[in-house]
């Protein structure tokens, strides 16, 4: 009989999770992971992880299955906490979910997993897992899952395929209204429990007070920046030539002018203080992102205020009236090698090259037609549409049909 050690968070997902894989004759073990001690940074509106814990033992009392509570808090410090407040720290956004998930939900608690005798580990993810054969040689691929509107295989684009082999995700081919009515059957405590929309595994976390554990209030300026001005700084310094004409054929290669063209398209416009008008003042650079709205506290304009630059070095922040401001808007972004993840090697491609695929720079944006492309220094992505908001530290995934091919760390 096949071991398959279930993280349980307490949630309705999880709990359906586990059911299925007893059904299916499994030897199921839940965990609950325990990452985080201070309760002071958790909205208190919403279930704290000590909830959360108590909800998953009571789960596993049901099911009868063995239940333990495994503490990663400390490693969850190390490569996810110090990692935001890092990015932060230097006007970067990070997402900490896709990182938890390569760090430490298929990493430390795979390992734990295995020293319990696992085969796999699994989670309530919405996503697929399916098999490929390149060569003779089978590989594990990660399709979206069946719910469109939840599709979580976003949140997975780092893993990789040794990780991928040892996961299963029970419920990845059912609605998000077949999982609750199959808690509901079986008596789950879960079945009518509303979402969690915090950290994994932690709760609902008030970010402004969790980055004011380490980076301090700092008032500066928010100077705004009219639209004309934004075209003007991306007609000199971006590219605006319609690279569609190319990319529609399947030409495969690339040339140097066009990775001239790219370069150029995927340049972050840097602002002046004398470009714009001082309008407020603000806390912090830092606690601000790109394509924020909240929290600006202005008012009094025709559109409302979005962010378009945040420069912690001088803390200043750069607005702009409108979702469609010129400065929110970009249709190339650039990766570096670092931290590209294809989850089939095999697949990557050759430098100097492209391929024609579906991405997204966000979780639940809708797949936006692109063009990855490979140089001998970097990875570009091209999308046949402006996108609004493209945030450095954010991950791009990118999708052939229903599979998640790989994904980068945006620059």
């Amino acid at each position: 009989m096949k071991r398959v050690v279930v993280g349980l968070s307490g949630g309705v997902d999880s709990s359906v999770a586990a059911l299925l894989l007893l059904q299916q004759g499994y030897d199921v073990i839940g965990i609950f992971m325990k990452n985080w001690h201070d309760q002071s940074v958790l909205s208190t509106d919403e279930c704290p992880w000590e909830e959360d814990s108590k909800d998953a033992l009571l789960v596993a009392e049901k099911l009868g299955i063995p239940f333990q509570t495994f503490d990663f808090s400390k490693e969850y410090k190390e490569r996810i906490v110090d990692y935001m407040f890092f990015e932060y720290e230097r006007g970067r956004t990070p997402n900490p979910d896709i990182l938890c998930n390569r760090e430490i939900k298929f990493d430390i608690f795979l390992k734990a997993a295995v020293k319990l005798g696992a085969d796999y580990v699994a989670t309530g993810h919405y996503c697929q897992k399916g098999e490929k054969s390149i060569d003779g040689e089978k590989f594990y691929t990660l399709l979206a899952g069946a719910d469109k509107s939840k599709d979580q295989s976003y949140f997975l684009c780092q893993i990789s395929q040794e990780q991928l082999s040892k996961a299963l995700f029970p419920i990845g081919h059912l609605q998000k209204s077949e999982v609750r009515n199959i808690a509901k059957e079986a008596g789950l405590i879960t079945a009518s429990k509303k979402d969690s929309q915090g950290l994994c595994f932690i709760g609902k976390v008030s970010l402004p007070i969790f980055l004011q554990k380490q980076l301090m209030q700092k008032q500066g300026e928010i100077i705004e920046i009219d639209d004309n001005t934004s075209f003007v700084k991306k007609n000199e310094f971006n590219c605006f030539d319609d690279l569609s004409h190319y990319f529609k054929f399947d030409h495969g290669l690339i040339s140097n002018e066009i990775v001239s063209s790219l370069e150029k398209c995927s340049k972050t416009i840097r602002y002046l203080k004398t470009e714009g008008k001082n309008v407020g003042t603000h806390t912090g650079a830092h606690f601000f992102t790109i394509g924020q709205r909240k929290g600006l506290q202005v008012g009094g304009k025709p559109e409302p205020l979005f962010v378009l630059q945040t420069d912690t070095v001088n803390n200043i922040i750069y607005v702009g009236q409108g979702q469609n401001h010129n400065g929110l808007l970009s249709n190339c972004l650039k990766m570096s090698f670092d931290n590209i993840n294809f989850i089939i090697p095999q697949q990557e491609i050759k430098c100097n090259s492209y391929i024609k695929v579906q991405s997204r720079i966000r979780y639940r944006q809708p797949l936006q037609e692109s063009v990855l492309i490979k140089t001998n220094n970097c990875y570009y992505l091209w999308f046949f549409n402006n996108q609004r908001g493209i945030t450095p530290s954010q991950f791009a995934a990118w999708y052939i049909d229903n599979q998640l091919w790989g994904s980068g760390i945006i620059e």
